[in-house]
């Protein structure tokens, strides 16, 4: 629709993930109409992910050194592991501030129709992490959807017979302000399963 180099920014924006034709148009001309020095540091920025990022030898997060800065911090609880589908999974972790442990990143999630397999993911460099012995518990947190119930239930099955190894779901269930009625059956379902008793107190009229 446009000439040259502008039709091929739109096309490669396109490409980006959950970014559309028109978005990916609006962004171009917001672009054109950018100033110079942030359209340069916006390559730079570009480039530096290309030459300075890659992922944790350990756990599979990103990190600019061989082991990302939560694998080097000595005040992590090595006994503990919280396994999730992406980097982007570790941050949201993070914000609750709720956990002092390690990760250990998948790098997805089982999807036969996608043609990912439990091979395609890092589930080996998981099992190897339990090897020393020093893992107490793991904490599954891949997503609540169809692909990661399925990787949660194939990573429970494959950690069963490690001995002294408690594994964990995190737990999920109608969000806060919700409405019951437009809750799904899984959603429901699983703040059935996840439910907790409460105190009885005393009740004033």
């Amino acid at each position: 629709m446009y000439e040259g180099v502008v039709q091929d920014l739109i096309d490669e924006l396109g490409r980006l993930p959950g970014v559309g034709p028109k978005g990916a148009q609006r962004m171009a001309f917001h672009l054109l109409a950018a100033d110079p020095e942030d359209i340069t540091r916006l390559a730079e920025a570009l480039l530096q992910i290309r030459e300075k990022v890659r992922f944790c030898e350990v756990c599979g997060n990103v990190a600019e050194a061989e082991r990302c800065r939560i694998c080097l911090d000595d005040r992590r609880d090595p006994s503990m592991i919280c396994v999730v589908e992406q980097s982007q999974d570790v941050a949201a972790v993070e914000r609750t501030r709720e956990f002092r442990g390690r990760y250990h990143v998948l790098g997805g999630a089982i999807n036969p129709i996608g043609g990912v397999g439990p091979e395609d993911l890092r589930v080996r460099e998981l099992v190897a992490r339990l090897a020393d012995g020093q893992v107490a518990e793991v904490i599954i947190a891949t997503d609540p959807n169809l692909e990661g119930e399925a990787t949660a239930t194939y990573l429970a099955r494959l950690l069963k017979p490690y001995d002294g190894v408690r594994v964990s779901r995190l737990a999920s269930g109608l969000p806060v302000g919700g409405d019951l009625e437009y809750a799904d059956e899984v959603t429901l379902g699983r703040a059935f399963e996840g439910r907790r008793m409460i105190s009885s107190g005393t009740a004033t009229p």
